[in-house]
């Protein structure tokens, strides 16, 4: 997956919830500034549930 950079977000392609890596998901255990890659494989988007496969990055 490329790097993310300031100018580029993973948004969910299911619900466009948007997983910033300063961020993070603390109510799902990801710490802020917790980098996409470093995320579990069993991770999934905390609003609609699909996995991280379901991700892509966006520039913006």
């Amino acid at each position: 997956m490329s790097k993310i950079t300031a100018n580029k977000v993973l948004i969910c392609l299911v619900c466009g919830w948007v997983y910033s890596e300063a961020e993070g998901d603390p109510n799902s255990g990801i710490a802020p500034g917790t980098p996409w890659d470093a995320i579990p494989q069993n991770w999934v988007c905390p609003e609609c549930g699909v996995g991280k496969n379901d991700f892509t990055v966006i520039e913006i």
